[in-house]
């Protein structure tokens, strides 16, 4: 399955402050489109309106599978998204966040049990005990669910200690294999496959 993204004169204000001004990018199956800005530039900003969860000023998205264009909607069904805002409910397990997820999606039952596999934590263990880190790893299980094409990803390596960064960047080869990222980071990371660079600077 191929797939792109396209975007171009993206810009969003808040108030009287631009926080995007006329950004655009490309990136295709196998590669990764890396963001650079310091903190407050814009980053998150930019991946929100990429996700669909925040309105623009101006610009124009483009996102196509199988050389076929998805809507807003569509898109937003479509990706895999990272972020280090993005929490679950803390009185359920892992793999119960998981699953109620699964469900909305209309995923297979099993799809829960083996993400939270993959990320090597206790599926019972409940969300609200767990460390930044193990939190950073369920963001990472959520965001794969569904096997996206488009993965967003937001400081995806945040919190994470040695291990952890190994498995989320063993994640990310893998899911580059078909599929394609855009990611996001206050600071020069060293990622697989980076095809285009957008430097922010807020």
């Amino acid at each position: 399955m191929s797939a792109h993204l396209r975007f171009t004169g993206l810009s969003r204000r808040f108030g009287r402050r631009w926080v995007l001004q006329r950004v655009g990018g490309e990136v295709a199956t196998g590669g990764v489109l890396l963001v650079h800005g310091r903190n407050g530039s814009g980053k998150s900003t930019l991946l929100r309106c990429l996700a669909g969860l925040s309105g623009l000023d101006a610009g124009e998205i483009h996102y196509q599978e199988n050389g076929s264009p998805l809507d807003p909607e569509a898109r937003r069904r479509a990706i895999g998204y990272v972020a280090p805002d993005l929490t679950f409910y803390e009185p359920l397990t892992i793999e119960e966040n998981l699953t109620f997820f699964a469900r909305l999606r209309g995923l297979p039952g099993d799809t829960a049990r083996s993400a939270v596999a993959r990320i090597g934590l206790d599926p019972g263990a409940y969300f609200g005990v767990l460390s930044s880190g193990m939190r950073q790893r369920v963001r990472w299980a959520w965001a794969l669910l569904a096997r996206p094409r488009l993965l967003l990803l937001d400081e995806p390596f945040q919190n994470l200690d040695p291990p952890g960064e190994a498995l989320a960047r063993e994640l990310l080869a893998e899911h580059l294999e078909g599929g394609l990222a855009v990611v996001a980071s206050p600071i020069s990371v060293e990622l697989p496959r980076v095809t285009g660079v957008i430097e922010l600077a807020g």
